[in-house]
């Protein structure tokens, strides 16, 4: 199959292009390599697929559509697989008109050209923020998702009613995706799970936001590769899902869980809790594991374990 990849060279979108390569797929990947973290760290990420004559680079922003049609016009897709989005909870907070304008003025320019090239499949990558300080648990995709407490969190939500409309109006198979804290090697940077990992190594403070009583549902790549991949082979209609391990993780466990894999303590400096950060996330995954057949398979032990590796090696 051909598919259209947004944010391809960054850590989900570069481990599915692998993964798609690896199935004898053709995988064409569109990435602006923005500032948003060392544009480097995503040349490395597909600094192995580069050369692979299936693969094919398209190095742009998903908001300028001139640039977008000229991509659709000259090539035809079974599918596209929208990743590219800004991220991050916090930087959403300080700078909201760049979310809007990317997370939504980019999802609506990649549904509309799907619509204008007949391309009828859709995978979306959302976001377990969508259920802001939900009270029950686990977070099912039938939950209310009206108080989202982020701009970010916010833009997600506005993507999937975006892709519903689409879907309602032009029959495009669309299948939304949650993510819950996804983890494994080639993470961001900013991610709490590889920034506690440097700072232990190199004997800097952690800083701690709150008590170290939140609670993430934290999710290997693999898994979360394999609930894609699941996706794309069964989109029809219209779906949200979960994709999360289903289990929750405090965050005083896992640096404890890290202390252990690393072999060094970690020096802790506790700060206030940060606006816009949830307490608790924690996937219901009955309806991935019914309809898609996902089934996550990596604990946080083995995960982390995993991802030490990956930096220790990357460090030598």
């Amino acid at each position: 199959m051909r598919f259209l990849v947004t944010g391809g060279a960054g850590f989900i979108g570069s481990h599915l292009s692998e993964t798609l390569l690896k199935r004898g797929d053709e995988v064409y990947c569109i990435d602006d390599f923005n500032d948003y973290y060392d544009p480097e760290i995503k040349k490395q990420n597909i600094h192995r697929i580069e050369k692979n004559s299936s693969f094919r680079l398209f190095k742009g922003d998903i908001c300028d559509y001139d640039f977008l049609n000229e991509i659709f016009r000259k090539n035809s897709f079974d599918a596209v697989i929208h990743l590219a989005a800004r991220a991050g909870v916090r930087p959403s907070i300080k700078n909201p008109l760049l979310y809007q304008r990317v997370n939504l003025g980019g999802t609506l320019n990649l549904l509309e050209l799907s619509r204008l090239f007949g391309i009828k499949k859709f995978i979306l990558a959302s976001s377990s923020s969508v259920y802001g300080n939900n009270k029950k648990v686990p977070f099912s995709e039938e939950d209310p998702v009206d108080f989202p407490i982020s701009p970010y969190a916010a833009t997600k939500k506005g993507c999937e009613l975006l892709a519903f409309t689409y879907h309602h109006l032009y029959d495009i198979s669309i299948f939304c995706l949650r993510f819950f804290t996804v983890y494994g090697p080639r993470q961001r940077p900013d991610m709490a799970i590889h920034k506690f990992t440097k700072h232990i190594f190199e004997e800097e403070e952690i800083s701690l936001f709150g008590d170290g009583t939140s609670k993430r549902d934290y999710t290997f790549i693999t898994d979360i590769i394999d609930g894609i991949e699941k996706a794309i082979e069964k989109c029809e209609g219209f779906r949200i899902y979960n994709l999360g391990e289903s289990r929750t993780t405090e965050l005083m466990e896992l640096i404890r869980i890290l202390e252990k894999r690393i072999g060094k303590e970690a020096r802790i400096r506790r700060l206030p809790e940060q606006p816009g950060d949830v307490r608790m996330t924690y996937a219901d995954i009955t309806r991935a594991k019914q309809e898609l057949g996902y089934s996550p398979s990596v604990s946080i032990e083995e995960g982390i374990s995993r991802f030490v590796t990956w930096y220790e090696n990357k460090m030598d």
